[in-house]
């Protein structure tokens, strides 16, 4: 089988146009972990770095001795965040008010039993708090709304108000105030203004 590229295999998913697209987001498997408050403090850097760790460890699993079942190559997927408030009255502009799951899709192979085997062998390579609370879920998002959002994190408000525009246009709603986050570009490496980050949320079609 030849490596899996998600930005090949799964481009309407990860390459998604400038303007806001309908499209039905499949089931996929996902290393997830919850937190709260301002992404920009040590503790959501630390349990992204755990999901990476994790996530990388699987990938590199053919190197082991103990190859897995069914195992494939594939290019790791993109960080990705599920967005909410912890206090629904308080500003968005709050970011110690945020809540999230963040996450990495994992491959179709990653069960639950060797999930817990590389949680293990990568706690023992690099000490981790947040790997513990790693786990492994099916997510199927549905019809969704998404577009490719270019700039600063802080101007995402202006791509959701032009995505909410086209929904109402075109004859749907949105059903969940929480949205998904893919993240295309490290911001340590990317200029702001070169960010590219994948917009969505969960729509259905309104009666006619």
């Amino acid at each position: 089988m030849d490596k899996v590229d998600y930005k090949k295999q799964f481009k309407s998913l990860y390459l998604p146009k400038k303007q806001p697209t309908i499209m039905a987001v499949p089931l996929m498997r996902f290393a997830m972990l919850d937190g709260n408050g301002d992404p920009n403090g040590e503790e959501f850097a630390e349990a992204v770095t755990a999901l990476y760790s994790f996530s990388y460890a699987v990938k590199m699993s053919y190197k082991s001795k103990a190859i897995p079942d069914s195992y494939y190559d594939y290019t790791v997927f993109p960080l990705e965040g599920i967005w909410d408030l912890v206090d629904k009255t308080r500003s968005s502009a709050d970011k110690s008010n945020y809540a999230y799951t963040m996450m990495i899709r994992q491959p179709d192979f990653l069960t639950n039993e060797l999930a817990m085997r590389f949680i293990t062998e990568v706690k023992k390579k690099k000490p981790n708090d947040f790997l513990d609370h790693i786990r492994l879920e099916d997510l199927e998002e549905g019809t969704c709304c998404q577009m490719l959002h270019l700039g600063s994190y802080d101007d995402e408000p202006a791509s959701f108000e032009k995505m909410e525009k086209f929904c109402n246009e075109n004859g749907y709603l949105r059903t969940d105030k929480t949205h998904r986050e893919i993240y295309l570009s490290d911001p340590r490496r990317t200029e702001t203004a070169k960010l590219k980050t994948v917009l969505r949320f969960k729509v259905s079609m309104l009666c006619k």
